[in-house]
Formats: structure tokens, sequence, C-alpha cells
């Protein structure tokens, strides 16, 4: 554009700004996210490769993320259950010889 002039649009300053897809794609692609739907889905709802569905998919969980608020966790923290796997399953051995310190402690 000539003498300054900037292009805006409903997608500018957004997570959706400089992408090809029109905003009722966004829109309607963002429902069905909230459906659960997979990739592979979206895509053939709304009539796009995977490949673009997997793009513009990621693009809000991205966006979402990024602006989470960081959670600090201070005083005593107590927590009700906690699911270790520890691998080699069936090999209590194997766990023991990976869990053994250098110099022979257990």
């Amino acid at each position: 554009m000539q003498g300054g002039q900037k292009y805006f649009d409903d997608l500018t300053h957004t997570v959706f700004q400089g992408h090809h897809q029109p905003l009722k794609v966004w829109i309607f692609c963002l429902y069905l996210m909230s459906m659960n739907l997979s990739n592979a889905q979206i895509a053939k709802e709304l009539g796009i490769s995977q490949s673009v569905s997997q793009a513009i998919t990621s693009l809000p969980r991205e966006g979402v993320y990024e602006k989470r608020p960081q959670e600090v966790l201070e005083g005593e923290v107590e927590f009700d259950e906690l699911y270790v796997v520890a691998g080699h399953k069936g090999h209590p051995e194997a766990v023991k010889k990976k869990g053994a310190r250098p110099g022979g402690g257990a």
C-alpha cells in the first residue's frame, strides 16, 4: 500500500493474523475443537487437508498455552496420589541395577 496506509481486517492483532483461512473457517474450527473432534475429522468437516487442520488447530492451543498464568506453589503443598512408572516391568533386578548409585551404594 502507498502513502503509509496499513491493511486492517477482522484478524489483525489476533492469533489468526497472517493466515489464509477466512474467519468463518476459524470460528467453525474452534467450535469443532470444543466438541473434541480429531484433526482428521475437523479437516473432513471443513473440507481442508489434514496438514492445514493440524496447523489451524495448533495455533489457538499454543496461544492459550502461552497466555496461561504461571502457577507458583508456596509454603506446604499436599497432593493425594502419585503414580510412578518405573519401567522394566516384571524385571525388578533391572530396576534395582538402574537405581544403584555409583560406588556400590543402593
